[in-house]
């Protein structure tokens, strides 16, 4: 990259910001000195992820709770006794009636589960009511206000009600109780485990049992791959532990936790049908797991829920302002946003370097670690198309009847400039083939589904598939405001843009802001570095999560060594709103599967501008004179170029050659990608070639049915291995040198070797017929070997290191 003046600090400062990194040790007077020194370079990363999990809960209607609560609500009560005086509509009723009883797989998601109370251990019991406390912090607060909520009656017997979510920590403390033998230092490290079950939004979340530092030996990336496949073992274990002596299978529920990236069609279903307050009531998390204040988490669920679902609605004034609606034929959008219940992946990078300059108290301080991350996720933002459906997806079909741009564009009207929102939508509607052939003309939905269902059945109208619906289905990333930026590096930026969005009634100053890349302070987290908050789901978590976080680790260390080297500082990427939303497009575009995309030719991202002057088949936009229309593959291809060229010391000294060399595998031929590998797994369950030949209901739901059910397989597989992997006798040599690890290897495997163990319940573990005795004994060793690494980590880590938060971040 051509160096450009700087314009030197923002508030008036005048060093360049290569010099703060100067005075930390960064060292640029060769290639491989700035390499070995720069921030998040190999030795210097740590990595920690935060998983949200799809749950659902398989049994008969009369049997799980979300139909029973349901049936027996105030509200269901209410809207029957309003149809029968002639007050509603029948369909309000007998669309909710079908929904509950037109379920012939049985599978409810997202319900929360009943289970005796007396069949709690001991410690369990002690679990829960701490849990149940007002404030963990002060015992005399007493318990919760909503403590009854969490209790029912089935006959004479006592039941617990909770979400998944609280069941699985409630379910490790059951396991570590129920054991009167159990060495104190299994207890003490299942214990220390079931505060990384966290009970946030609606599903399930889970985050890192101990951080990973990011080595060369591994790609940067296997380590963290290796901890979230063995969390999602022990998590699938402990639905197992709820199954048999909890009670639950006693009482015909069966709970399945998987990865799957967006909110189950029939919960979208469900949400159609009812008020936006009672699917509050019934979907939004208690918060009894990671929180002091429970309850004041979760009024603060139900506050995200209501600005966005006020959100949504607000789009269409937005949209028609935009001129994407040019007429009254719209269709409202329902008054209850479901967006909380996709599911993603953080990945949270630190820095010791970093953190080690900020913990020291000296002249590098906040404002520097604000100037220089604002700077860095601005770089790293055009980047991320790299990510999107290549390493992670969450393909989405959508038909003819769909394409309301107030329904498809979802919040894309917060995020993007007007002028991007329409270039988007106009591609989009080309892609999706919205034309009556022979007439030639573009059409969109007109609202009456059999009107539309007649359209796309007389002209052929198949829709589209979106590679990453689950990126426009949810506030991904707020715009800026000309009066506040986002990332200008001064620091109170965010706070003052809350306030902006606050006052245009598009935000609330008490929820986080959304953005894609976030920062993550010193002074706020106890560490230094940035979360990734743009992945889906991850077809493997050895062959796409590991890779992922090896390039996102290399495309940090990137930015720093470019700000490093003097080559970049904020004027070469303006904060104005139509620049930040010139880049962002772009991710979003690649979202969507957009072919193309338009550049201003006269663009002030002067960073944007380097990379296009080596994408090949650049033109002028015949259709927007002044822009220059960009295809997205020969963009991606244009990324991976720079970063070989620019970063090769850098992917050199951190091992990421193979990493690099499967992304342009990937960019080669789609097939390759997340998205393609999702898309074939979902049509195999139906027997289908191609997505667009297939109902859009039924391809998402066969999608649906093989997260729940192959992928769900495929992961527990790699769980497996990696299992036995840290069963080998030189992983586990630590445990002889320390008499009480000794004593509890000693009791998980009773004298037998545990890698045999493992080998012969592998079988039954996938085929879904592991007995709960056997599972306890996977839980023992799983934790043993969770507990082994966790020492081994805090022996080697600063105390910097240490930086997965206590409670993960929210959407």
């Amino acid at each position: 990259m051509k160096t450009i003046s700087l314009r030197g600090w923002a508030n008036g400062r005048k060093d360049p910001p290569a010099k703060a990194l100067a005075a930390i040790g960064v060292d640029a007077s060769t290639p491989e000195r700035l390499a070995a020194t720069t921030p998040f370079a190999a030795g210097d990363a740590t990595c920690g992820c935060e998983n949200e999990l799809q749950a659902v809960v398989s049994g008969a209607r009369q049997d799980v709770d979300l139909p029973r609560t349901i049936e027996q609500s105030n509200y269901f009560r209410n809207i029957v006794k309003r149809r029968d005086r002639g007050e509603l509509p029948k369909k309000v009723v007998t669309d909710l009636e079908k929904w509950l009883s037109d379920n012939p797989d049985g599978v409810w998601e997202n319900s929360w589960v009943r289970l005796p109370l007396a069949a709690l251990s001991p410690l369990a019991r002690q679990v829960l009511e701490a849990d149940l406390a007002a404030d963990k912090a002060d015992p005399a607060a007493g318990r919760r206000g909503d403590a009854h909520r969490f209790f029912a009656r089935d006959g004479e017997e006592e039941m617990l009600r909770v979400p998944v979510s609280y069941l699985l920590k409630l379910a490790l403390a059951d396991a570590v109780g129920r054991q009167a033998e159990l060495p104190e230092v299994l207890r003490q490290a299942g214990l220390g485990l079931c505060e990384h079950f966290l009970s946030d939004n609606t599903s399930p979340e889970t985050y890192s049992f101990y951080v990973s530092t990011l080595t060369p030996g591994e790609g940067m990336g296997r380590a963290v791959a290796r901890e979230t496949a063995l969390r999602f073992l022990l998590t699938h274990l402990l639905t197992i532990h709820a199954q048999g002596p909890m009670g639950l299978g006693q009482r015909g529920q069966r709970v399945t936790v998987y990865f799957a990236p967006h909110p189950p069609v029939r919960q979208k279903r469900l949400n159609e049908c009812i008020t936006d307050a009672f699917y509050r009531e019934l979907f939004m998390n208690p918060c009894l797991s990671g929180w002091d204040r429970g309850e004041d988490k979760h009024r603060y669920m139900h506050l995200c829920h209501e600005v966005l679902s006020r959100a949504q609605l607000n789009a269409v004034a937005r949209l028609r302002e935009a001129g994407v609606i040019t007429n009254n034929l719209v269709v409202l959008p329902n008054a209850s946003n479901i967006s909380l219940a996709n599911n993603g992946v953080h990945v949270t990078l630190g820095s010791k370097r970093l953190s080690a300059a900020l913990a020291g108290g000296g002249a590098f301080g906040a404002a520097q670690e604000k100037y220089l991350g604002d700077l860095a996720t601005k770089f790293i933002e055009h980047f991320l198309p790299l990510f999107v459906g290549v390493h992670s997806a969450a393909p989405y079909r959508l038909g003819f009847a769909d394409f309301h741009p107030e329904r498809v564009l979802g919040f894309l009207p917060y995020e993007l400039d007007y002028t991007h929102l329409r270039m988007i939508w106009r591609r989009w509607r080309k892609k999706a083939s919205l034309k009556a052939r022979p007439f030639g003309l573009r059409l969109t939905p007109f609202g009456p589904p059999w009107l539309d269902r007649a359209l796309a059945a007389v002209f052929g109208l198949r829709g589209d598939l979106a590679p990453d619906f689950r990126l426009l289905d949810y506030l991904a990333a707020v715009m800026s405001t000309h009066s506040s930026p986002a990332l200008d590096g001064s620091l109170g930026n965010l706070e003052r843009l809350k306030a902006d969005l606050a006052q245009m009634g598009v935000f609330d100053q008490r929820m986080p802001p959304y953005l894609l890349h976030r920062q993550r302070q010193f002074a706020v987290m106890g560490f230094s570095g940035f979360e990734g908050r743009h992945y889906s789901l991850f077809p493997s978590l050895d062959g796409d999560l590991a890779p992922a976080v090896g390039l996102q680790c290399l495309l940090t260390a990137l930015a720093f060594k470019f700000i490093a080297g003097g080559l970049l500082d904020h004027a070469h990427i303006p904060d104005d709103p139509q620049t930040e939303s010139e880049r962002r497009q772009v991710f979003f575009g690649a979202a969507i599967g957009l072919p193309t995309f338009f550049v201003r030719a006269d663009s002030g991202n002067l960073l944007l501008k380097m990379i296009l002057e080596d994408v090949r088949d650049v033109r002028p936009s015949r259709r927007y004179p002044g822009y220059l229309r960009v295809r997205h593959a020969q963009y991606r291809q244009a990324l991976l170029r720079l970063i070989r060229r620019e970063g090769a010391a850098l992917i050199e000294s951190m091992g990421l050659e193979d990493v690099l060399d499967d992304l342009a595998r990937r960019l080669e031929d789609p097939r390759h990608t997340a998205a393609g590998r999702l898309v074939r797994g979902a049509l195999a369950q139906i027997g289908a070639s191609d997505p667009l030949a297939v109902e859009p209901r039924q391809f998402n739901a066969a999608a649906e049915e093989y997260y729940r059910g192959g992928l769900r397989l495929r992961h527990l597989r790699e769980a497996m291995d990696h299992l036995e992997g840290v069963l080998a006798p030189e992983r586990l040599s630590v445990a002889s040198q320390d008499p009480r690890w000794a004593g509890a290897l000693g009791h998980a495997c009773a004298g037998r070797d545990p890698r045999a163990i493992v080998a012969a319940l592998r079988p039954r573990l996938l085929a879904d017929e592991l007995p709960p005795a056997e599972a306890l004994r996977l839980i023992n060793l799983l934790v043993l070997c969770l507990g082994l690494e966790r020492t081994r980590q805090a022996r080697h880590a600063n105390p910097e290191d240490a930086h997965v938060p206590d409670a993960a971040s929210i959407h």
